[in-house]
């Protein structure tokens, strides 16, 4: 089985401090960095997505959305935290990049799911910001296309703890498998 980590919306906007920030959302950096590291070893892709909006997409305020201006293409707030070691070989998924579309998953509206077959991978580790939005909805749809799909627990941050621990056990009922890096390692 080949492998890929699959590191979830770590940008400017979602960290404290940006315009659309998970709690803590920082402090899973140096542990991201370790799983890179790991998966790098062990000869692995990796793979950082990004919402990559238009100025003026769907999910803004401004545009009838719930959410205020964040990841706007081409912003100081839509680059990946300055801190995130990627391999130079890292595939950046950019997602809803169309106004009228909205994507959570890095599987929606990309072509995220035809590379990883085509590399060949079967298995994909994710973690990444935020546990019950866009981490939720790429393990989901993942698990939908056929992938096996890990959830990386020590790896992720939610905006609301009640939620992001609601959706820890939604992705794991849909058969994501829960694991965190001293297990990896072990």
């Amino acid at each position: 089985m080949k492998e890929a980590l699959v590191i979830v919306d770590m940008q400017r906007d979602f960290m404290p401090g940006g315009s659309l920030p998970v709690p803590d959302g920082d402090k899973i950096v140096p542990r991201l960095n370790e799983y890179v590291k790991l998966f790098v070893e062990r000869g692995a892709k990796v793979f950082a997505t990004k919402d990559w909006h238009p100025p003026n997409h769907k999910s803004f305020k401004e545009y009838g959305g719930p959410w205020p201006r964040h990841c706007v293409q081409g912003t100081e707030g839509a680059e990946l935290h300055p801190d995130l070691k990627l391999p130079e070989d890292a595939e950046i998924v950019l997602k809803a990049t169309k106004p009228d579309e909205e994507a959570y998953s890095a599987f929606q509206g990309t072509d995220f799911a035809s590379r990883l077959r085509e590399l060949g991978i079967d298995r994909i580790y994710v973690g990444g910001v935020a546990t019950e939005y866009c981490v939720k909805a790429t393990v989901l749809d993942g698990l939908r296309l056929g992938f096996e799909v890990y959830l990386l627990l020590d790896a992720v941050k939610g905006v609301r703890a009640e939620d992001a621990e609601r959706a820890v056990e939604e992705m794991k009922g849909a058969g994501a498998k829960p694991v965190t890096l001293s297990q990896l390692k072990g």
